[in-house]
Formats: C-alpha cells, sequence, structure tokens
C-alpha cells in the first residue's frame, strides 16, 4: 500500500501504522481478543519495522478502530497474516475487508504471493471474510490458541 490514505466506509481511512498509534493499538489489541494477544512489545517492533511486517490501521473521526498486520517472511513468497483486529462498535462496516483488501496489496508490493493464516475454529465472522475472499482450508491446528481452541490454517494465492 501506498502512503497515502484510502477511503474505506466514510468517514474512514486506511493508513500505514506510525510509531504514535502504540497506545491506541494496544487499547485496541486488548479489547478484541480475550487472549493471544500481541504485546506492546510486539507491536512496536511491527510499527517499526523491525519485525518484517506491515502493519496498516483504520481511522474513524480521528480514532483507531481497526488494524491488520502481515509478517514477510525472508527468502520465500510466502507472507502470514499475523492480526486483524476491528473495534466491536463498527464491525459490520466493512473495516476488516477493507484491511484486508490493502494488507493483500501490500503483500504483493512487497513481492510475496500467497498470504497465508490461522483463525480460531469459532470465529465465524472471520471465517466468512476469509472463505468470500478466496482463503481455503490447508490444515487443522489443535490446541492452537491459550485457551486451547483450535485453528484453521487458510492460505490464498494473491
Amino acid at each position: 500500500m501506498t502512503q497515502r490514505s484510502a477511503t474505506i466506509t466514510a468517514p474512514s481511512t486506511l493508513r500505514v501504522g506510525r510509531r504514535e498509534d502504540i497506545d491506541s493499538l494496544v487499547i485496541l489489541e486488548n479489547q478484541s481478543f480475550s487472549g493471544d494477544r500481541l504485546s506492546r512489545r510486539g507491536l512496536l517492533r511491527m510499527l517499526t519495522g523491525t519485525a518484517h511486517a506491515v502493519l496498516l490501521v483504520a481511522e474513524r473521526q480521528g480514532q483507531i478502530v481497526g488494524y491488520g498486520a502481515v509478517l514477510l517472511r525472508q527468502g520465500t513468497q510466502l507472507a502470514r497474516l499475523y492480526s486483524l483486529a476491528v473495534a466491536a462498535e463498527v464491525r459490520g462496516l466493512g473495516i476488516g475487508a477493507a484491511l484486508l483488501t490493502a494488507l493483500e496489496q501490500a503483500t504483493l508490493e512487497k513481492g510475496r504471493h500467497r498470504l497465508r493464516l490461522e483463525v480460531r475454529v469459532d470465529n465465524a465472522a472471520a471465517l466468512t471474510l476469509y472463505r468470500n475472499r478466496g482463503y481455503v482450508l490447508i490444515g487443522r491446528i489443535e490446541g492452537y490458541y491459550e485457551d486451547d481452541t483450535a485453528a484453521w490454517r487458510m492460505e490464498r494465492c494473491l
């Protein structure tokens, strides 16, 4: 994704995450996930580029309401969608889909042609989003999450 903002659901925009977003991202992470959360340090690593990652945020009325992060594997055309979160109060407005589209584009721009992810088997909304975007199930990982819930591994050729 280029540095300019892209309009999603008015008046929302997407942009590359910045270091000064960290406090808002930590709050969103903690509100979005009951476990297996990214730490402040992990988020900072993604924001500063030391994790070989792309982190995009969605803003609405000056507030961060969503983010997505892709990890870029070295020496391969495979990337990993590491996290995608949208604030509860704006779910269903297309923000998650817009973030996913932008992350896929950024992945391609970084020379990666396949995107892989893990998603909780009980996360129906996320599974629907990913299936609608052409992601296919490639495996199941038992006990993947800290509460022992299984994950589906999914992948899409971009």
